[in-house]
């Protein structure tokens, strides 16, 4: 035995029942039915969860992936500097001028570079372990 159950949609929702009833030549009560159905069963919430588990393992790689990149990047600032600053002698008073002007037009022309490289998509953090691989191939032969 069924009992009745009057209930009021927005139009818009009940189009789509009625859509959805006429491609499944089903009733409209029937997919009223099932969508209450499987709202109220208690695998769903264990459907739920499990999606946000999936969603929050798939942020938890990414953001150890952004952590290794970051780091990776300081590093890598980090050990220039300190190479730079150990092998660059300090300039005479005299040639600073023409020093600075040199170093704004080389600055220009790596920011012109690294706009191209990003425009392309290219990554240097991509590139780093692909050139571990080539030199150990290279090594190994």
């Amino acid at each position: 035995m069924r009992d009745r159950m009057n209930v009021y949609f927005p139009p818009e929702l009940l189009k789509q029942i009625s859509e959805l009833a006429d491609r499944k030549k089903l009733s409209r009560s029937a997919i009223v039915e099932a969508a209450v159905v499987s709202f109220l069963s208690p695998d769903g919430a264990d459907r739920r969860e499990a999606a946000f588990s999936r969603r929050l393992d798939r942020l938890s790689r990414q953001m150890q992936r952004l952590e290794r990149d970051v780091s990776l990047t300081a590093e890598t600032l980090a050990l220039f500097i300190r190479f730079w600053l150990t092998i660059t002698p300090p300039l005479p008073n005299d040639a600073q001028a023409a020093a600075q002007a040199k170093g704004r037009e080389r600055f220009e022309g790596f920011v012109e570079a690294l706009g191209r490289r990003l425009q392309k998509g290219q990554s240097f953090l991509r590139e780093i372990p692909e050139d571990i691989r080539r030199q150990e191939s290279a090594d190994e032969s």
